[in-house]
């Protein structure tokens, strides 16, 4: 008699059907969910500007990939420009037009809007930690009066923003630059610590644009402080089939599996 699959330990588990399946990764919705209950009784009206869907979306047509990043783009940072370049309050105090880094940001925000470091919690994390180095280094090389080591107080800037972010969870490329232009540039150095509130402030309003333009026919954000628990569905079938996600109930683990075998003779032709 052959041997049972159940004793070993390469045996495939058993499959169970699962509910939500977004491309190449199943969510477990009804396990860990980052949206508070609150906000899943409010109306779908006013959930789904926030990025909360009660449903899986349907499949984006191919031009919405390319329409509404366009859109996203230019007007998110035409309203940080038209801001910071024309109200007479911040002209006052010499803050730049835009800060540099934030057209870096608008690939992620309204290109790449689906991944974690295009995500609220990165984009305005990163930049206020990267802001908030990039004003103390700056500080600490100037007070020594040698503006020739700038460089490498720049550097130096950048790669301790780089891991903090990573240690907060917060890690968004373009905030690299923020940490920079800090230290290096005349005109956003001279703002000091009024840089903080510039970079909250620009962060908010690049939210803010990327809710409205994404959701008309996208979602944005999938998460705001941490994602849902998710799994590769590496047998997810193609072209819409229905996918199953392997849990493992009984598995045994490798020495029961020897233990169990232990009691079967086998014979030559593969019979116990």
């Amino acid at each position: 008699m052959p041997i049972p699959r159940n004793i070993l330990p390469f045996a495939h588990p058993v499959k169970r059907p699962v509910e939500a399946v977004s491309t190449g990764v199943v969510e477990f919705k009804h396990r860990i969910g980052p949206w508070p209950e609150l906000v899943t009784k409010l109306p779908t009206s006013l959930t789904r500007w926030i990025g909360y869907r009660k449903d899986e979306a349907e499949p984006e047509p191919q031009y919405v990939q390319y329409l509404w990043p366009f859109v996203g783009t230019f007007c998110g940072l035409a309203v940080l420009q038209a801001i910071f370049g024309h109200a007479q309050y911040f002209i006052r105090r010499g803050v730049p037009p835009i800060i540099p880094s934030y057209g870096a940001s608008a690939v992620l925000c309204y290109g790449a809007i689906s991944v974690p470091l295009a995500q609220p919690r990165a984009l305005v994390g990163g930049h206020f930690i990267a802001a908030l180095v990039g004003v103390i280094l700056a500080k600490i090389f100037e007070s020594h009066n040698h503006p020739e080591t700038l460089w490498v107080a720049g550097s130096l800037a950048t790669a301790i923003a780089i891991t903090v972010m990573q240690f907060t969870k917060t890690t968004h490329p373009p905030a690299g630059a923020t940490a920079l232009l800090a230290v290096i540039d005349d005109q956003i150095r001279a703002l000091s610590w009024y840089y903080l509130p510039v970079i909250l402030l620009s962060s908010t309003i690049m939210v803010v644009t990327a809710m409205l333009f994404n959701n008309i026919q996208r979602r944005y954000p999938t998460f705001w402080y941490k994602p849902t628990l998710a799994v590769a569905a590496s047998d997810a079938a193609a072209g819409g089939a229905p996918v199953e996600e392997a849990i493992d109930e009984e598995k045994p683990t490798n020495q029961q599996a020897i233990d169990q075998r232990s009691d079967c003779t086998v014979t030559g032709d593969g019979a116990v």
